[in-house]
C-alpha cells in the first residue's frame, strides 16, 4: 500500500474552543485527530469522515481572481468552525479541519445504535444551510451551494491513520462524484452484495409485557460478515449516497419473505423501510410481485417501521403508498418516536398502528422521572392515535418494571434476548 503522509500534514485542525489545548515548547502536542477516533473506537461507536465540497466557486468569484478565490475560501472555513461549534455536540465532535482544497473536512462519532443515516444527512443539511444563510447575510446575496460525501472509518483492515486517510478519499469520491477515486471499490463493494443478494437478516423478538410472551420479530439487516459493510449504518449509508438503496431495500423485503415462507413463521413481522422506498411509485407494485412469488404469506403479518427522523414532507408517492399498503393488510409503526424532530407531526400524519420509543426515552427510566412523565405523555398520544405501544433498547429488569407500572403494550430489548443469527432458530 502506497505510504500517506502523517496525519498532521492535514493541515490546521480546527476544534471546539473548550477543546483546544495549549503545551510548553518542550512537549509534542498529542495529535487529537488520532486521538479521537481511538477513543471512538474503544467506546464502541463508528466515525463518519464528511468532506464538504464548495460546488458553485466559479457563481461566486471571477475565476481569474486568485485573491479573491483564496478569500472566499478562508470566509467559508471560518463560517463553518462557527457553525459546527454551535450545532455538532461537544460529545459527537472530533475535528473539523481545512485539509481540503474548496471546502473543509468534518470527524464525528456516531453510535450505530442510536443513529440512523437520516440522523447524518439532516445534521449536514443543517450545517450547509446555516453556513449559506450566514454567507449571504454578511457578505454576498449570492447562495454559497455544497456538495456532501461521508464515509466510515475501518476499525479492522487497516491502521487508523491509513482507514483515515482511505475514508477520507471514499468521502471525497462521494462529494465529487468522481469515477477514479476509490469511490469506485465502494461501488463495486455495493454492486456485488445486491447482485449477489448478500445480505444477513437477524431477528429480535417483541416481547408482550404483561405476559412475557413472544408477540412478534424485528428483522435487522446486516452486510457481508467481516467486510466495511457488515453494519448497517454504513452499508445503507453507501447505498444511499450510490442510488443503489431502493434495490437493496427491496433485497431486505424478499430475503424477508423468503425466511418466513421457509421457516413457517406464523407471528408477526417488524422490518424497517425508508420513507425513499415506501415513496417509491415503483414500490407497491414490486411488493405485490414479490408477494404472488412467496404464497400464502398475510400482509397482515407485516409491520413497516418508518423510522421518524426520516422526513416524509416532499415525498410525493408517499402518502398515496401508504394508503394503498394498508389496504393490501399491511401495518404501518412509526420508529425511534421522542429521538428526533417532528415525531408528533409523523404519528398526526400517519395515525400509525403501532409507535415504537425510542431506547433514548427509555434509557435509565426508572431513575430519571422526567422520562418516565415522557413515557406517560407518549402512551396518551397512543391511546389518541389508536396505536398500540412498543417500548425499545429494554437493559435491565429496571427498565422493565417501568414499563409494567405503566401498562405498556410491548417491549423489545437486550434484557429479553439478543438478535439470533438464524431466523429458523427463532421461527416457532
Amino acid at each position: 500500500m502506497k505510504k500517506v503522509k502523517s496525519v498532521m500534514q492535514w493541515g490546521k485542525i480546527i476544534l471546539p474552543l473548550s477543546s483546544i489545548r495549549y503545551y510548553p515548547p518542550s512537549f509534542t502536542l498529542r495529535n487529537p485527530l488520532m486521538e479521537g477516533v481511538t477513543n471512538a473506537f474503544k467506546a464502541g461507536h463508528e466515525v463518519a469522515v464528511i468532506v464538504f465540497k464548495l460546488s458553485n466557486l466559479h457563481n461566486l468569484i471571477e475565476p481569474a481572481d486568485s485573491q479573491q478565490h483564496s478569500k472566499l475560501l478562508k470566509v467559508i472555513k471560518k463560517l463553518f468552525q462557527t457553525v459546527v461549534e454551535q450545532t455538532v455536540d461537544p460529545k459527537v465532535l472530533i475535528a473539523l479541519h481545512d485539509y481540503y482544497g474548496e471546502g473543509v473536512t468534518l470527524l464525528i462519532t456516531v453510535d450505530h445504535d442510536r443513529h440512523s443515516i437520516s440522523d447524518i444527512d439532516i445534521l449536514l443539511k443543517n450545517i450547509t444551510d446555516q453556513v449559506s444563510q450566514s454567507y449571504m447575510k454578511q457578505y454576498s446575496s449570492l447562495y454559497p451551494t455544497f456538495e456532501v460525501g461521508y464515509m466510515f472509518v475501518d476499525k479492522y483492515d487497516y491502521s487508523i491513520q491509513d482507514s483515515i486517510f482511505r475514508a477520507h478519499r471514499q468521502a471525497i469520491g462521494i462529494a465529487e462524484k468522481r469515477e477514479k477515486l476509490e469511490i469506485n471499490e465502494m461501488l463495486l463493494a455495493i454492486n456485488k452484495i445486491i447482485t449477489k443478494k448478500n445480505i444477513t437478516l437477524f431477528a429480535q423478538p417483541i416481547i408482550d409485557v404483561a405476559t412475557s410472551e413472544i408477540r412478534a420479530w424485528e428483522l435487522l439487516t446486516r452486510g457481508p460478515k467481516g467486510t466495511a459493510l457488515e453494519a448497517p449504518l454504513q452499508l445503507f449509508s453507501v447505498a444511499r449516497q450510490t442510488g443503489r438503496l431502493y434495490e437493496l431495500e427491496m433485497i431486505v423485503m424478499e430475503k424477508m419473505l423468503q425466511q418466513v415462507k421457509a421457516s413457517r413463521c406464523h407471528q408477526d413481522i417488524f422490518v424497517n423501510c425508508t420513507p425513499l422506498t415506501l415513496g417509491n411509485i415503483r414500490f407497491t407494485s414490486d411488493l405485490k410481485k414479490l408477494l404472488q412469488k412467496y404464497r400464502g404469506i398475510s400482509p397482515k403479518q407485516i409491520t413497516f417501521e418508518v423510522t421518524e427522523q426520516d422526513s416524509i414532507e416532499g415525498l410525493k408517492n408517499f402518502a398515496f403508498n401508504i394508503n394503498v399498503l394498508r389496504l393490501m393488510g399491511f401495518r404501518i409503526a412509526v420508529d425511534d418516536t421522542g429521538a428526533g424532530y417532528a415525531s408528533l407531526s409523523t404519528i398526526s400524519e400517519l395515525m400509525p398502528d403501532i409507535i415504537k420509543i425510542d431506547r433514548s426515552v427509555i434509557e435509565n427510566i426508572d431513575k430519571n422521572s422526567v422520562k418516565e412523565s415522557m413515557l406517560k405523555g407518549l402512551l396518551l398520544v397512543a391511546k389518541e392515535a389508536g396505536s398500540l405501544v412498543v417500548a425499545e433498547g429494554i437493559e435491565n429488569q429496571e427498565e422493565a418494571s417501568v414499563l409494567t407500572r405503566n401498562n405498556v403494550d410491548l417491549a423489545q430489548g437486550n434484557f429479553y434476548a439478543r438478535p439470533a443469527m438464524f431466523f429458523d432458530e427463532i421461527a416457532t
